[in-house]
């Protein structure tokens, strides 16, 4: 457990301090476990991995409310993480809400950010977004399965977790919300990454995110859905560390 901003952040570190640093942000609901087919193969690759738990997720420090959609306070505590361990540079995974997480991260702080892949993102609210949100909505209501692993995940606090993240994100003021303008900060290599089955967003949404970013490399996955790190984690995996192999510098 590492103090940041008056909170504590469960955060794991994989590797050798001598490698490459690799930053990876879980989805909206998710935490370090989301990575657990990423986390092995980022290490066999030579890359000094570090996952954690968001503020209010898994076993991180409770929250009121979540700064949706302008993620200000995680873009803070990634930062003091930068610091506390003592990182100069890395390389950043977001995915989902994780994946907005880096690209505010790579705008603000470009020199701290030698690549970035975003995965499933989110720039702007649109139609398809507003109802995968709806689904997901059901699904916790009425699916047994989906709410055992956001226990296993959250413990009692799931039905809060929940809650905070399907209102922060339906909240009417974000019809508006729109970072395109800010994406055109970053300076990092990209590689930006959907499913073409996605339920949260059309395939537009990742044209409009790699054509916001100069030079952004772009990955439609062919029957990719939302959760394309673990739907198609071999394919994921080889395309990521062949990525970061071309543009992450080794000492």
């Amino acid at each position: 457990m590492i103090s940041v901003n008056g909170h504590q952040l469960h955060v794991e570190t994989y590797g050798s301090r001598k490698d490459p640093a690799v930053f990876l942000l879980h989805h909206g609901l998710g935490s370090v476990r989301a990575w657990r087919n990423t986390i092995p193969a980022l290490i066999e690759a030579g890359y000094y991995v570090i996952a954690y738990d968001r503020w209010g997720f898994g076993a991180s420090s409770p929250r009121n409310e979540f700064s949706i959609p302008y993620f200000n306070e995680d873009v803070a505590d990634l930062h003091d993480l930068y610091s506390h361990l003592e990182v100069e540079k890395a390389a950043l995974i977001g995915h989902s809400d994780g994946g907005t997480i880096a690209l505010y991260y790579a705008a603000k702080f470009p020199d701290q950010v030698q690549a970035l892949v975003s995965v499933a993102a989110h720039i702007y609210v649109e139609p398809q977004m507003e109802s995968g949100l709806d689904h997901t909505r059901r699904a916790f209501e009425q699916d047994s399965r989906f709410r055992e692993g956001m226990t296993r995940i959250h413990g009692d606090r799931a039905d809060a977790v929940f809650v905070n993240w399907y209102e922060g994100w339906r909240k009417q003021e974000n019809l508006n919300w729109d970072i395109r303008p800010v994406l055109r900060r970053i300076e990092c290599p990209t590689l930006v990454v959907q499913g073409m089955e996605d339920e949260y967003a059309s395939d537009q949404h990742a044209w409009d995110i790699a054509g916001a970013i100069p030079n952004a490399d772009l990955w439609l996955a062919p029957e990719g859905v939302h959760m394309l790190p673990q739907n198609m984690p071999d394919e994921f995996n080889q395309r990521v560390i062949a990525f970061l192999g071309e543009h992450v510098k080794r000492q």
